[in-house]
């Protein structure tokens, strides 16, 4: 457990919704400095309660603070308030701690640089009731000198995790969290259709789901060590016999709600390694770079 202590240097956490709350709440509980600000001011009233200062802007808010957290929607907001900044932020981190597109997050970061601020570029993978918990998990990119002077107060939070100095390197690695969690869970929700359509007892399925989803975690090591060594062995199945199973999946997978999983491009895929005479190589080999590149 950190210790509690008073804080040296003020915060600034601009947007009171759920994460913005708790982080604030977070900070407070550790003795810090806090000032906040909302485009609805009456949502700062439960933190002023609790010990935070309400700011009338966020020019305001940013004035005195080192270190100022945007726990907003989107970076749509995040750059509406910068907007509301101007002259020099030397010596300030901003840190934008919302989803979206790396895109986003580079526009994000040009404006800060424009400012004269370090920028930090946060994504979020935990609910607003895990923060401040082992298992809450954040991940930064961006400037890792900001990173490392406010590293301690960032573990006041989480378990801080710097994931690059690119300043889109975070919002990549956090969609891509995301990505592999809905690609699991609508994968799970299209065998589940299938199955339910055909009369099948989908709870007797879903045993048998789970260990097939199993397999894929337990693999995940060594799928990953293929990919870097840049081999590919035939493992459970080769690259010609996938493409039978992929063929067939795609025709059950016909007309169904959720599509086909994006399958018949899988196979083109595959047909134009077999082409190059690699049938006898994994799945892995889906992903390799193209030979001769």
């Amino acid at each position: 457990m950190t210790e509690r202590k008073t804080s040296d240097h003020q915060i600034a956490v601009i947007g009171a919704g759920a994460i913005g709350s708790a982080v604030a709440r977070r900070l407070l509980a550790y003795g810090h400095d806090v000032v906040v600000w909302n485009r609805t001011p009456s949502r700062l009233d439960p933190l002023a309660a609790a010990g935070a200062r309400p700011a009338g802007s966020v020019r305001e808010a940013l004035s005195s603070a080192t270190l100022a957290l945007f726990t907003l929607t989107d970076y749509v907001a995040v750059q509406q308030c910068l907007a509301e900044l101007d002259g020099d932020l030397s010596g300030r981190t901003i840190v934008a701690m919302c989803t979206g597109t790396p895109d986003d997050a580079e526009r994000a970061a040009q404006r800060v640089a424009a400012l004269g601020a370090s920028y930090l570029d946060a994504g979020i993978q935990t609910s607003p009731e895990m923060i401040g918990t082992d298992a809450a998990t954040i991940l930064y990119g961006g400037s890792r000198s900001a990173f490392q002077r406010h590293r301690a107060l960032l573990g006041l939070l989480s378990t801080p995790q710097f994931v690059g100095e690119a300043p889109q390197a975070a919002a990549i690695w956090d969609l891509t969290l995301f990505g592999l969690w809905y690609d699991a869970q609508l994968g799970l929700l299209r065998a589940l259709d299938t199955v339910r359509a055909a009369g099948i007892d989908v709870a007797e399925f879903t045993d048998t789901a789970v260990k097939q989803l199993g397999h894929v975690v337990t693999g995940a090591p060594g799928t990953a060590s293929e990919l870097l060594k840049a081999t590919y062995p035939g493992g459970p199945a080769t690259l010609a016999e996938h493409l039978t199973v992929i063929r067939h999946l795609t025709r059950l997978r016909d007309g169904q709600t959720l599509g086909d999983g994006g399958l018949p491009a899988v196979a083109a895929r595959i047909e134009t390694l077999i082409a190059q005479r690699r049938e006898s190589e994994g799945l892995t080999a889906t992903i390799a770079a193209e030979q001769g590149l």
